[in-house]
């Protein structure tokens, strides 16, 4: 025979089941509470079951807030020179074991955030320092568009306060164009040739009143050679990497 207490229960869960289908459609439902869903379930009553279903509907519990996700202090800022917040007084500047050249000290003023180790900081710009040798080993003109395009980001630096040897790298690429629009007193009379160009290399000059002066497309990859006269106003490239000066422009 049915338990009768059982019938009962079965009622009171089929109520419980319609209110809460009520209360979904003004956005209050399980799907509406989200991460809510626990912080507003209430305390459980003493002896009843675990299993929400079987309990009995009682005065709605009040909600309690959602409490704010925990939010992580962050950490000192990557190295490099660019990194933003105050930086360690270059007195304070010390090796956790051995001591810092001259060089390396100079190198290392204003670049240190306060809280991180100057020795990563050093290895950052040691690290631009064995790129550029490597690269200029394999092909010296990737190497000056390397910097030119800031593929290798902070490489003055490094190279003033690491490695001197590659300073002339650094003084050519400063006389040289990477891809994108160039106008105005960027623009500097001269013959360039592209460093590594894609297949997809293009280039356009403009004068006065977007008077095109010259323009050209490279679908074999290989090297070219454009001059820019004084008339020059705008120089547009795109997929030619960088453009270096030839001889002594500027």
């Amino acid at each position: 025979m049915r338990n009768p207490f059982l019938a009962g229960a079965a009622v009171i869960v089929t109520a419980a089941a319609l209110a809460a289908c009520g209360s979904s459609a003004d956005g209050n439902g399980p799907e509406a509470a989200g991460a809510q869903r626990s912080a507003a379930s209430g305390p459980a009553v003493p002896g009843a079951s675990a299993d929400p279903s079987t309990t009995t509907p009682s005065a709605e519990q009040p909600k309690k807030p959602a409490e704010p996700e925990e939010v992580m202090p962050a950490g000192p800022s990557a190295p490099g020179g660019t990194a933003a917040g105050p930086k360690t007084p270059s007195d304070e500047i010390t090796p956790a074991t051995g001591t810092f050249t001259k060089k390396q000290k100079e190198y290392l003023e204003d670049r240190v955030p306060r809280g991180m180790d100057p020795a990563a900081v050093l290895q950052t710009g040691q690290e631009t320092c064995d790129k550029l040798r490597y690269l200029v080993k394999a092909d010296r003109d990737t190497a000056v568009g390397a910097i030119a395009t800031d593929e290798i980001p902070d490489a003055a630096a490094a190279v003033a306060g690491l490695c001197p040897q590659h300073q002339d790298l650094v003084d050519e690429a400063a006389y040289a164009y990477p891809d994108g629009a160039h106008t105005g007193k960027k623009l500097r009379p001269g013959v360039y040739r592209s460093a590594s160009p894609t297949t997809d290399c293009s280039w356009q000059i403009t004068g006065a009143g977007e008077k095109e002066l010259s323009s050209g497309r490279s679908g074999t990859g290989t090297s070219r050679k454009i001059t820019i006269p004084k008339s020059a106003r705008v120089f547009t490239s795109t997929g030619c990497y960088a453009w270096l000066p030839e001889g002594a422009n500027g």
